[in-house]
């Protein structure tokens, strides 16, 4: 059985991504792309730079609508529906570049993820009146409990922008977890992190995996963390999967290595 047909046998789908195409004017960023993640996975999708991982990503976050195909997360096409929506039905993301609210303090950051649950009206947030002070107590209470998940209680009070770097990713991660994701999708976590931070980040990634009962779908160029903590694997390149497989698999295989390297240096190795 070749790497891009091998499959898993498993039920209880969290996401599948059937036929996934889109296009950009005459550009065809994505094409007939496959993938399904069953509940409680760590998966991850690689492929060199331009590939179109960031770009299936957008498009199960509902940032681009797809051209053609199907993202049903658990049983639910997502095709179609706004982000905060997507959101509210259990599917959350993190960014390549951190989008945190700089000029906020770390517990506000945390705080507004959870403003998609907060249970008053616009009347009673703008008056403080209501149901207002009762819920808002209760959002600021659990944010410290996520904080304190994240050893971030002690920078609540803190500017976000004013975090050292790896901190400031796991307050991204923290917002995104308040949201009550099931689905979690981590884009490019360990970019910029030292060494250290990426040790620290792989633990992180395994225990919010087990802690929230998340399935968790990632991208990442650092070839450590991938084949480290992530036990299937998706390949693309030029907007099409090339190789599926475990880490093992992967690792060995000429066609992924071809894509990396190149055809010539790929053939050498």
């Amino acid at each position: 059985m070749s790497a891009v047909s091998a499959t898993q046998e498993y039920t209880n789908r969290t996401l599948d991504i059937r036929d996934l195409t889109m296009m950009f004017g005459g550009l065809r960023a994505v094409s007939d792309f496959d993938m399904a993640v069953p509940e409680g996975g760590l998966y991850g999708l690689i492929g060199p730079n331009g590939a179109g991982k960031t770009t299936v990503f957008n498009m199960i976050t509902g940032i681009y609508r797809p051209t053609e195909g199907q993202i049903l997360f658990e049983g639910n096409d997502l095709v179609g529906r706004d982000p905060h929506m997507i959101t509210r039905t259990g599917v959350a993301r993190t960014f390549q570049n951190i989008r945190l609210f700089q000029n906020l303090t770390v517990l506000d950051n945390v705080r507004i993820a959870y403003h998609t649950y907060a249970g008053y009206s616009m009347i009673e947030a703008i008056t403080r009146l209501g149901r207002f002070g009762a819920r808002d107590r209760v959002m600021t209470e659990q944010a410290q409990d996520f904080l304190a998940v994240f050893n971030l209680q002690d920078r609540q009070n803190e500017i976000a922008k004013n975090l050292p770097y790896g901190e400031q990713r796991r307050l991204e991660i923290a917002r995104a977890l308040a949201a009550q994701p099931r689905l979690l999708l981590l884009d490019e976590p360990a970019a910029g992190m030292n060494p250290k931070e990426v040790d620290t980040l792989m633990e992180l990634i395994h225990f919010i995996r087990d802690r929230f009962k998340l399935t968790i779908l990632l991208i990442e160029h650092q070839m450590r963390v991938i084949m480290g903590i992530c036990e299937w694997l998706t390949v693309m390149d030029f907007g099409q999967v090339i190789a599926r497989g475990t880490p093992r698999d992967i690792q060995n295989n000429t066609r992924v290595i071809e894509a990396y390297l190149g055809k010539r240096m790929g053939k050498e190795i």
